[in-house]
């Protein structure tokens, strides 16, 4: 997709871009991402209710965000000293410290490239649009929330984990699924698929066209591992028994 006004739409492109940020001044998205999956995200206004409990939250998640590769990035219209006088308050006033950048897009470009300002909700603020991003700069989802409702971080994370298993293990993920439980393998072209699913005994069988797997259990050679990579308990000093001490009597004192 070339870098327009528009909506991007899944298997787009992202749009590169250069911004000022909170954390970074001279900041270039490709460079910043690197190999790591993105959440790119908008919000309406600094100093906004809804948008500090967001905000507030990601924080909170962000370790559990980057444990899995991916990198956070907030955007609104606000001026960068609007930006940081609100980190700053979030800071002390609800000791909350915001660890990921915040792109401050007063000119509003990165906004109308990414389909950001809907005129029918707010011809001058961003909707709750978040974008999901891979590795390869591919735009993977996206949600847009209405201005009054907040975001489900926990349903975020919940969406970039499901992609990365599913790119993972070439599977799909059911509904309701959540990290570590049974995909779904990808459906039979031919008789012959059928009949091979059907003698998988690693399978759980709905129906011929619909069978669950669990991806994290280990292969029957994985099932133990092998003896010398058993960690040991290191083993128990050696005490060497010590001869019992006796006490002889005192000689009597000389006359």
């Amino acid at each position: 997709m070339s870098d327009v006004t528009g909506l991007p739409r899944i298997g787009d492109h992202a749009p590169d871009f250069k911004a000022m940020t909170t954390h970074i001044p001279d900041f270039n998205f490709s460079v910043w991402q690197e190999q790591d999956w993105v959440i790119l995200f908008s919000h309406p206004a600094d100093f906004t209710p809804v948008c500090t409990t967001e905000i507030m939250e990601f924080a909170r998640q962000h370790e559990r965000f980057v444990a899995r590769r991916i990198k956070l990035i907030g955007l609104s219209v606000d001026s960068i000293h609007s930006h940081l006088a609100w980190l700053q308050n979030m800071k002390d006033k609800m000791g909350v410290v915001i660890p990921f950048p915040l792109i401050s897009d007063v000119s509003m470009q990165v906004s109308h490239r990414y389909g950001m300002i809907h005129p029918g909700a707010d011809s001058t603020a961003t909707v709750r649009a978040v974008f999901i991003i891979d590795p390869k700069r591919i735009i993977r989802a996206l949600v847009y929330y209405p201005l009054n409702v907040g975001r489900n971080v926990e349903e975020i994370l919940r969406l970039v984990t499901a992609l990365q298993t599913t790119e993972h293990f070439s599977c799909a993920t059911p509904v309701n699924w959540q990290d570590g439980e049974k995909v779904v393998v990808p459906p039979p072209k031919t008789v012959k698929d059928i009949e091979v699913r059907q003698s998988q005994s690693d399978l759980e069988h709905k129906d011929f066209y619909l069978m669950l797997k669990d991806v994290n259990a280990p292969k029957a050679s994985e099932s133990m591992p092998a003896p010398s990579s058993i960690p040991k308990p290191a083993p128990a000093p050696k005490v060497e028994p010590q001869p019992p001490v006796t006490q002889s009597s005192p000689e009597p004192p000389q006359t």
